[in-house]
């Protein structure tokens, strides 16, 4: 989306002259402190992108400074076709919007780069969900990408764990994660964070709000993601796992609890470690080490072992 951006301010620039950081705003619908920041991309890129103040100011290009499609490397026309991977464009109503753009582009192309570029559209593919997963298809994600784009509150009844609720939210952005679409969204003071497959119902409310100038929706996700890693993960566990048990780590466990893993080294008689690492809740841990079966001992804290203990023993006594 950012590429793009910049691209279409350069040709906005290139085609009209001098353009104030106002206007570049209200046409990438973005705020002037994204504008700002854009304009020092370009400059840091090379462009020479000039400000002048006054009633009459604005950015200009350097007189007699053209950009053109050719000037394009190989490799950089070749990226360009991956924002173009079909699937979370498709979801997001815009399948139609992005091939028209992508033939837009091919054609621009010199002749010695159009084929390069055709093969790095026919030669990869993304499949977000994760093995054994399915994507979620939610009718309401055009909708809702609609509302973040104009900036337009929603009106939404959503399914948590507990009940139905009714909220109205002013959506800051959409992430897709693992095939799961999430809505960003500002609910009174707070901002949080609703899976759209989860929304029952939702209206497009006919008004507009202002976005926080300062929202980062990439340093929001990245923070709020590890705060809820470290909340689901607040205990932690050691345990004796087999050679072939430290093998099943990376199968049983999730990233941040395999980079916290704290691992011995191996006993010299029959090789198995001393593991510590960061669990859930003793019922959440005690499934997650009963997948081990006999590649693993949990030695602490008591309360664990003792729950799988007590769990081994009522599946002895269903299986025997």
């Amino acid at each position: 989306m950012r590429a793009s951006r910049l691209l279409s301010i350069l040709m906005t620039l290139q085609a009209r002259g001098r353009v104030t950081a106002q206007s570049l705003a209200d046409e990438c619908a973005v705020s002037l402190r994204t504008i700002y920041r854009d304009i020092d991309a370009l400059s840091a890129a090379g462009v020479p992108v000039h400000s002048e103040r006054g009633a009459e100011g604005g950015y200009r290009l350097l007189d007699g400074y053209r950009t053109r499609l050719n000037g394009l490397s190989s490799q950089e026309a070749e990226s360009l076709f991956l924002s173009g991977l079909p699937g979370p464009v498709q979801a997001l109503g815009l399948g139609a919007v992005m091939a028209g753009a992508q033939t837009k582009l091919l054609a621009a192309l010199p002749v010695e780069l159009r084929s390069t570029a055709e093969r790095m559209r026919s030669r990869f593919h993304l499949d977000a969900p994760a093995w054994f997963s399915d994507a979620d298809q939610p009718a309401h994600l055009p909708l809702i990408a609609r509302a973040v784009w104009e900036q337009r509150p929603l009106q939404i009844r959503y399914q948590s764990w507990k009940a139905e609720k009714f909220r109205r939210i002013e959506p800051l952005g959409v992430v897709l994660k693992s095939g799961a679409w999430y809505v960003v969204g500002r609910v009174d003071a707070d901002v949080r964070i609703y899976r759209i497959a989860r929304i029952l119902e939702l209206s497009l409310l006919d008004e507009t709000f202002e976005r926080p100038l300062t929202f980062d929706l990439a340093a929001y996700w990245q923070d709020s993601t590890r705060r809820l890693s470290e909340e689901l993960y607040a205990n932690e566990a050691t345990l004796r796992l087999s050679p072939w048990g430290i093998q099943m780590l990376e199968a049983f466990t999730s990233p941040f609890a395999r980079a916290a893993a704290k691992i011995g080294e191996p006993d010299p008689v029959d090789g198995w470690r001393t593991v510590t690492l960061p669990v859930g809740s003793t019922r959440q841990a005690c499934a997650e080490f009963l997948r081990f079966g006999s590649e693993a001992e949990v030695l602490a804290p008591p309360e664990l072992r003792e729950k799988i203990a007590e769990v081994v023993a009522a599946l002895h006594c269903r299986y025997v």
